[in-house]
């Protein structure tokens, strides 16, 4: 009897010192093998709660997104939870086509309910065909007055567009985000991006420290003639093709720069107003660039109304190992095969 007596405080104490260690435990579901979750350190973001959504297949999320998740709660503080979108077999698999030929069947993103006690949300899809619960997570989320950070490909999430409604009326991506894709303006896998800040934006939050914007992924086209920049957008970064995907590549004269990345606010079904952040730039590769990762950590800041915690030298430093595949649809050629979630921790 003693010897159990003793047993069970061993086992409380290390369930109390396991505690300790993960922070603000309540954020977060508990850890599951279909998504991973990053318990904050010290920092500003302490006690908030960010979710990251990878589900695409062409600009390799499901390596950025864990990248990202560890810079947010290890220099700054905030609990993250990755999702991911899993095959029939529960693993990551950029591989799953998009849209499906077999209109019957579905994606799958696990743990969608994460957006219930989210506090922010960075997110990337593309062309997701989701069941109805699922896209329900995001339409509940659209109109929790909660901060949204729309990277590259979440301007066509999602396959036969948002479904979600507004005042009896369907909402489109374009009214949601403030652009979709048109077409690449940039040759696709051929011309890299160079970020030129807006002279007169220099001074906003989400520049804050923001030196060299540059990735490989190319300009898309989101307004025209017939949809041009909305005025409730506020344009930070236009974004300048070059002659190839190199770095140092002069620009491409015969295409002018467009928006890449603006500013919005979106208020949903409940009255309450969301601030939004498109940044069409955002792939994996893009991400190892400390102009475009910094941004997307300001963008957090200032989505959650914390302006005033964004500094210029607070470290976006990646932590550990991070070599993305590039870009593409050559899955073989790539290395681009199903893994297991934990793979990408």
């Amino acid at each position: 009897m003693t010897r159990l007596f003793l047993l069970c405080l061993l086992g409380a104490a290390l369930f109390n010192d396991l505690t300790a260690q993960q922070g603000n435990s309540e954020a977060i579901a508990p850890q599951g093998d279909l998504w991973l979750t990053y318990p904050g350190s010290k920092g500003p973001g302490k006690g908030k709660h960010v979710v990251l959504i990878a589900a695409e297949q062409e600009y390799r999320s499901e390596q950025s997104m864990p990248m990202l998740a560890k810079v947010l709660s290890n220099h700054h503080g905030f609990d993250c939870t990755v999702l991911f979108s899993v095959n029939e077999k529960g693993e990551v698999d950029p591989t799953v086509p998009a849209p499906f030929k077999d209109k019957e069947k579905r994606h799958n993103i696990p743990g969608l309910d994460h957006l219930k006690k989210a506090d922010c949300v960075i997110w990337i899809s593309r062309f997701m065909h989701l069941p109805e619960a699922q896209m329900q997570h995001f339409h509940d989320y659209f109109d929790s007055g909660k901060p949204l950070i729309a990277l590259r490909t979440a301007n066509h999430g999602f396959w036969g567009g948002l479904k979600y409604r507004k005042g009896g009326k369907n909402v489109s991506l374009r009214a949601l985000l403030g652009g979709a894709f048109m077409g690449h303006h940039g040759g696709w896998h051929r011309e890299a991006t160079r970020g030129v800040i807006v002279p007169e934006k220099r001074k906003h939050p989400i520049l804050t420290g923001v030196g060299d914007i540059w990735g490989t992924s190319d300009v898309y086209r989101c307004h025209n003639e017939k949809h041009p920049f909305p005025e409730d957008c506020e344009s930070l970064v236009l974004g300048q093709p070059l002659i190839n995907l190199e770095k140092d590549a002069p620009p491409n004269t015969k295409k002018e720069p467009l928006p890449v990345a603006w500013t919005k606010t979106w208020t949903g079904n409940n009255g309450l107003k969301s601030r939004i952040f498109h940044f069409t730039m955002g792939s994996a590769m893009d991400l190892e660039n400390d102009g475009v990762r910094r941004m997307t950590v300001n963008a957090v800041y200032w989505g959650l109304g914390m302006e005033d915690a964004i500094k210029a030298d607070r470290s976006i430093a990646i932590i550990g190992d991070y070599n993305p595949l590039k870009a593409g649809f050559n899955y073989e050629k790539l290395g681009v095969k199903p893994r297991p979630v934990k793979y990408y921790r």
